[in-house]
């Protein structure tokens, strides 16, 4: 009884973190999101700190953190921008495996993956390309192979050091592209 009861509440919990909170930054940040990036500039030492946490959070809702990381090289050079961005990126990364990890468990994805249609129960979500290239689509690249890797319980450890590898390239390509866009339109 207490084993359906701790199951029950995690699923709760789990279901909470999965569609209340992002549907509450979807409110809160998807209307003003000039006004936070506006606000990242303006904390000073704090602002590389608010941008990680930031990236963090938007990672559970469908908006893209790509504006941030080219904001990031913007306003803190390519350098530093680089950093923030990629520190911030693997935070999204951890935090949407794991939710695609919660959604996996409280589906049972495993019986529901037998009966996909297309073969795609064989597809092959922990394959080191996918995991590399599939961010690299824009938008929503990585969001789709974090929530995939979850549900289809890619081993962390491969999951993370592809995941660090492919955010350390799109952080450079987007900050440093930031921050060359901000740096010709001064000229």
């Amino acid at each position: 009884m207490k084993k359906n009861h701790f199951k029950n509440i995690r699923n709760i919990l789990i279901g909470v973190l999965t569609f209340a909170i992002p549907i509450a930054l979807i409110v809160i940040f998807g209307h003003d999101l000039k006004n936070v990036e506006q606000l990242i500039p303006r904390t000073g030492i704090a602002g590389p700190l608010l941008s990680i946490l930031l990236m963090g959070l938007l990672s559970a809702t469908p908006i893209p953190t790509d504006p941030i990381v080219i904001l990031n090289g913007a306003i803190f050079g390519p350098w530093v921008g680089v950093l923030v961005s990629w520190m911030g990126n693997n935070l999204a990364s951890v935090l949407e495996y794991f939710i695609g990890r919660g959604l996996s468990q409280i589906t049972d994805f495993e019986k529901i993956k037998r009966n996909l249609p297309f073969g795609l129960s064989r597809f092959s979500a922990d394959s080191v390309w996918f995991l590399l290239l599939g961010r690299l689509v824009p938008q929503f690249g990585g969001k789709v192979v974090s929530l995939t890797g979850g549900f289809y319980r890619v081993p962390f450890l491969k999951y993370l050091w592809t995941a660090f590898v492919s955010n350390l390239f799109g952080s450079i390509l987007l900050a440093v592209g930031g921050y060359s866009l901000l740096h010709t339109f001064i000229k």
